[in-house]
């Protein structure tokens, strides 16, 4: 699959970068900044290997042929960057958001959270992009920590909200390319209203803890089948 990283060059975005480039993914990695671009590249093929698919670019030309964009940027620059990337979009393209709306976007503290005027980040993001393009979110209690670490597999489960259940099976089947990982079906992309408020909760834990690491199991998931199954 070819997918596309806008903030790629950041912690959560090259992890997942990593992630999906060891698991054969065709991966493009997006940044504001071409040389950070190729900078991220350069230690993707040392981290991955040679033979990994890596290739670099403005965000803009990034997302252009890419089959899923996974956005990983902070909620600050959320809606430029939509409002950037909207028209190389092609119709019909996934987009994966994994926009956390943190109060540090506003000065507060990462274990807070502001509501968007939209309800959630991805809600934000679907107005932004259009109807042409078919928004899902998940990744949002990721530890980018967990991701960048090749050695070992991610101990969490991902949960995906989104309207089109063909879009959320696309991302669930790069989920599930990651060692240690499964995908929940949580339903309408409206459900990203608490999905994203998740991150603000880990955050807490991982203070409380001392940790960077900890993420969300949800039981009895090895019982239910596929989604819809």
């Amino acid at each position: 699959m070819d997918v596309a990283i806008v903030g790629g060059t950041g912690d959560e975005g090259f992890g997942l970068a990593l992630r999906f480039a060891a698991a054969g993914h065709a991966v493009t990695i997006g940044s504001r900044d071409a040389a950070k671009a190729a900078d991220a590249v350069a230690k993707g093929r040392e981290l991955v290997g040679r033979e990994a698919r890596f290739a670099g670019a403005v965000n803009l030309e990034a997302v252009a042929d890419a089959q899923v964009v996974v956005l990983t940027v902070p909620f600050q620059v959320q809606a430029e960057t939509c409002r950037t990337i909207a028209p190389a979009l092609r119709a019909g393209a996934i987009v994966c958001d994994a926009t956390s709306p943190l109060a540090t976007a506003v000065g507060g503290r990462a274990w807070q959270v502001v509501r968007p005027w939209h309800g959630s980040a991805g809600e934000q993001a679907q107005a932004l992009l259009g109807e042409q393009v078919r928004v899902v979110a998940a990744f949002h209690t990721i530890a980018a920590s967990a991701l960048r670490d090749l050695s070992q597999p991610v101990d969490s489960d991902v949960l995906v909200c989104g309207d089109d259940a063909q879009a959320k099976a696309t991302v669930g089947e790069l989920i599930e390319g990651i060692p240690g990982l499964r995908w929940v079906d949580c339903g309408a992309l409206s459900q990203a209203r608490i999905a994203e408020t998740l991150t603000a909760l880990l955050i807490s834990v991982n203070r409380a803890y001392k940790v960077h690491d900890a993420g969300f199991r949800v039981t009895g998931r090895e019982r239910w089948g596929r989604p819809g199954a």
